[in-house]
């Protein structure tokens, strides 16, 4: 007969074995100096959508995901995003985290009305910001109809 393990000894194995996986993810190194950054819209602007997003780095070169050379990253987006992911966890892929995997540095969204907020993360080919993490200051734009 199979016996069943309490619930709580369940889940105490599954946060360990989440914290191991956590600890155990290589990072990416950053050169000193490289920034991530919008080239448009800028902070506080006021855009009809769709608006043209255009991404800037400085000190690394965009590689699509899979490309491990070094001092290369891709671009991800977070919209409207309050809390930052973890550094050491590949970035989720949804409606608020956009990846461009593919190497793009622009994107055109369709936002609604109102205040939205925009931030840049730079992923390695895991998804997984560089150490130190090459983020961009987060801008608020006001999209108007």
């Amino acid at each position: 007969m199979r016996t069943i393990a309490p619930l709580s000894a369940i889940l105490l194995s599954v946060r360990t074995a989440g914290a191991v996986a956590q600890q155990a993810l290589p990072r990416t190194p950053a050169p000193a100096g490289a920034a991530v950054y919008f080239i448009a819209p800028t902070d506080g602007a006021e855009v009809k959508s769709p608006v043209t997003v255009r991404f800037g780095l400085r000190g690394m070169g965009v590689a699509p995901v899979g490309i491990t050379t070094a001092n290369t990253g891709h671009h991800h987006l977070l919209i409207d995003v309050d809390t930052l992911p973890p550094d050491n966890m590949p970035l989720p892929a949804n409606d608020n985290i956009r990846h461009f995997g593919g190497g793009q540095t622009e994107v055109e969204l369709t936002l609604t009305p109102g205040t939205h907020t925009l931030q840049l993360v730079l992923g390695d080919h895991l998804h997984i910001p560089h150490d130190p993490p090459v983020r961009s200051e987060k801008i608020t734009i006001t999209v108007v109809e």
